[in-house]
């Protein structure tokens, strides 16, 4: 598949980093030359040019593109390259945005009538994964797969949960509710076999059903908690769309260092919603506004560091869900390590979504687990596909993936070695990053 990357910002070298890895025909293309010099070991064609240049685009061979991706610092660029890349040839177009205004249902015809395939819009994608995980504290990462009939959940695991020290054999004895589809331990992600254990510490992503959600919740021994209070650091456009998706009976205080952005943002504020001037990263000023009597602490700063500095002082202050944006990827094993509740990144989250149109199996979600290198995908099992010739068991799956659930006829099935997949099923795949692309050929 030839690709066009147009954009060597952070998401668009995540990508061409994680493309490099396959065989694919990629070319990155950028105005600024010394963006394209990628890290070694990074093997992709590099194209020095403007994708809102008809010349250009020409150059990078954009008439041969079956996916054009414009993923620019600029909204207007990345929209005005995707509508002459599509006038030029290429097959699909994916577009990165900031106005949420584009992403309503009923603006979706207008902008697939200019040549828009399909528009994202990562700081959205990003508040509606803190607002899962505001609504589900137990969990570090949770997604709602197929129409939310299958839930992922991934959790750590602290000393007196019940399925410490046990083979996964023993545990999935008797009814099935669950599966248990990756562990994240230290610096490893494992795809667990039947004689591995749950140890102390991990983090353990389960699939389950909406009816067993509590019973995953018992079985990793995590206490509930209402979020009713939340502080968050930093009045970034993520935090101004998690304060618009909570509901008012949530008080929010939103802490902003920048005196005119505080005004800014605090005249557009909800009821439910305090904004205040100041240092967020400021002991005395979080003890002040009663920061114990928090049930949550979002820090949402441009700054990685800082915000896992002010989650670590959170927690020492007694808030018991933590959650912190860190796009420096480098980081987000320190914010493991560290005990951070939730990690949210910008990156991760956007390239999940992209990927899905990469694959060419019917794929209808593509998640990134960010503790873990891998990824969860929700594909449609096509008739006389690899996939629906034998029982699980005896598929020879790679070492690396498993099947998390199947959806037939609007009924979801936990899957076990045992089961047949039919043409037609909806069906959860979870693989570490190394075999993702080994999933669509048993799909198609």
């Amino acid at each position: 598949m030839k690709i066009i990357i147009a954009g060597a910002g952070e998401v668009g070298a995540f990508l061409a980093k994680l493309l490099s890895q396959e065989n694919q025909d990629v070319v990155f293309m950028d105005p600024d030359e010394e963006k394209l010099n990628l890290p070694s070991g990074i093997e992709i064609m590099t194209a020095a040019g403007n994708p809102t240049s008809i010349n250009d685009l020409k150059a990078a061979g954009v008439k041969q593109a079956e996916m054009f991706i414009a993923v620019t610092p600029e909204e207007s660029v990345n929209m005005t390259a995707c509508m002459l890349a599509t006038n030029l040839g290429a097959q699909t177009t994916i577009a990165r945005i900031s106005n949420t205004e584009y992403l309503l249902p009923e603006n979706r015809d207008f902008f697939s009538k200019l040549g828009i395939d399909s528009l994202i819009c990562p700081e959205v994608l990003a508040a509606g994964e803190i607002t899962s995980a505001l609504k589900n504290p137990w969990t570090c990462q949770w997604s709602e797969l197929a129409a939310g009939k299958l839930i992922l959940a991934g959790a750590k695991i602290r000393e007196n949960a019940a399925i410490t020290g046990k083979p996964l054999y023993d545990l999935t004895q008797g009814e099935r509710f669950y599966h248990i589809v990756a562990i994240k331990r230290d610096s490893e992600t494992i795809i667990p076999r039947g004689v591995d254990q749950i140890l102390p510490g991990d983090i353990v992503f389960f699939t389950t059903t909406p009816k067993h959600v509590a019973d995953v919740k018992t079985l990793v021994g995590k206490d509930k908690l209402n979020i009713n209070r939340i502080t968050i650091m930093g009045g970034s456009r993520i935090a101004a769309k998690v304060c618009e998706n909570l509901p008012d009976s949530v008080k929010i205080k939103l802490i902003e260092k920048d005196r005119e952005k505080s005004y800014r943002l605090a005249e557009k504020a909800r009821g439910n919603v305090l904004v205040l001037n100041g240092d967020g990263r400021n002991t005395d000023l979080l003890i002040r506004e009663n920061i114990n009597d928090c049930d949550a602490f979002i820090a949402l700063t441009s700054n990685s560091e800082a915000n896992i500095l002010a989650c670590v002082t959170a927690k020492s202050l007694g808030v018991p869900k933590t959650v912190a944006e860190v796009e420096n990827t480098d980081y987000i094993q320190m914010a493991d390590k560290l005990d951070i509740g939730t990690v949210i990144n910008k990156k991760l989250i956007a390239v999940s979504h992209i990927y899905q149109f990469l694959l060419k199996a019917d794929v209808s979600t593509v998640k990134s687990m960010t503790f873990a290198n891998a990824e969860v995908a929700e594909l449609v099992a096509r008739p006389h596909s690899a996939i629906t010739r034998k029982p699980v068991k005896e598929l020879n799956l790679p070492q690396g993936m498993t099947l998390g659930g199947r959806i037939r006829d609007g009924a979801v099935t936990i899957i076990d070695g045992d089961a047949r997949i039919e043409a037609g099923d909806h069906v959860v795949v979870f693989c570490l990053d190394a075999v993702m692309r080994k999933i669509a050929d048993y799909f198609n």
